[in-house]
């Protein structure tokens, strides 16, 4: 398993622009440069979160992107979705079903319910995680998703 890169510049963007204090908000060569990314791939992300809401741009000498709403109504679930989707979909067993047209283990399959699983437990775990929760220290962090974790397993 595996989140890609494009999950994890998300997020450092998201992040970049939420610790931005300036009203002008921040241009894709200084997010380029804070970041240690190109700019065509900052530019590439940031439009899919312009247009998935997260973000919006003004044009001009004095303009950047801002967030759209305020860090704490960010949900990390749905920027990971937005960026690269699920880790399990239904679909995918549509797509991995060998040289069958069906997969041959689609009447009673554990793998699949192992899956199903595992997404479900990410997206509880995602889905009470902020953009403002990640604005904190690491070790701040740490102890939130360990608390969380803990309100899960009860």
């Amino acid at each position: 398993m595996k989140f890609s890169a494009q999950e994890e510049y998300g997020l450092r963007l998201l992040l970049r622009i939420g610790k931005d204090n300036s009203d002008n908000g921040m241009t894709i060569p200084e997010l380029s440069e804070l970041e240690g990314l190109s700019e065509s791939n900052v530019a590439k992300i940031l439009r899919i979160l312009r247009l998935a809401g997260f973000v919006e741009s003004s044009r001009g000498q004095t303009g950047g992107y801002k967030l759209t709403r305020d860090p704490k109504k960010i949900n990390v679930g749905e920027v990971l979705a937005t960026l690269g989707g699920k880790l399990y979909e239904s679909s995918f067993c549509d797509l991995h079903s060998g040289i069958e047209t069906i997969c041959t283990n689609s009447i009673d399959c554990s793998i699949r319910s192992l899956w199903k699983t595992v997404q479900t437990m990410l997206d509880q775990l995602l889905n009470k995680i902020s953009l403002q929760d990640l604005l904190g220290s690491e070790k701040q962090v740490e102890v939130l998703v360990s608390n969380i974790v803990e309100e899960l397993d009860r």
